[in-house]
């Protein structure tokens, strides 16, 4: 998401209902969730009040989650949690999630980096979709962080596979390599299905 991007806008009416903004329609908890992992910033006034009601509908969507059994806060973290309300730490722990989840971040970003790179496969066609595949499981398996948008296109992965083979022969010992690859990959593939 671009940083010129502004926030989303929901309006909560005094019937509880949510209203978005930009589309003039109603909103469920699932569709604001859906729009924070899509990468948007949301913020839900109070249309009466004019309060900021954020923080309590983010509260409720990870609630909603973790009753669903979607646990991604272990119970020694929400017990730190609750503790730090009635410490002395209270104004520390803001700093060091966001630090936490920062580095998180970073790491996955590098690690995606690191898979394209490795990935002899890369420049094969089709190759994007299980990239694409890649980058969501991550994304489901860190709910919803932020995307990585830092994964080499196809076009950069071809530019790097043409600068490193000059020549035809050492071209098609490349090719014959990568079809070794993806035959050992269907081989596998199909014995995991029986």
């Amino acid at each position: 998401m671009g940083k010129s991007e502004k926030s989303l806008l929901i309006k909560r009416y005094a019937s509880r209902r949510l209203y978005n903004t930009e589309t003039s329609d109603y909103v469920t908890l699932e569709d604001i969730a859906e729009f924070i992992r899509d990468g948007r910033e949301v913020q839900i006034i109070d249309l009466k009040s004019g309060d900021d009601l954020t923080r309590q509908y983010l509260l409720q969507i990870i609630a909603e989650h973790e009753s669903r059994g979607e646990n991604v806060l272990p119970i020694n973290v929400l017990n730190d949690l609750v503790r730090s309300y009635t410490t002395q730490a209270t104004s520390m722990v803001p700093d060091f999630l966001s630090a936490s989840f920062e580095m998180l971040q970073k790491g996955q970003s590098q690690m995606m980096e690191n898979m394209a790179r490795a990935n002899p496969l890369a420049g094969i066609p089709g190759m994007d979709a299980m990239r694409a595949q890649q980058e969501a499981f991550l994304k489901a398996m860190t709910g919803g962080m932020q995307a990585m948008n830092t994964m080499p296109s196809s076009d950069d992965s071809a530019e790097v596979a043409s600068d490193k083979g000059d020549t035809e022969t050492e071209s098609e010992e490349d090719l014959d390599a990568i079809k070794k690859q993806l035959a050992d990959l269907q081989n596998k593939l199909s014995k995991l299905g029986k």
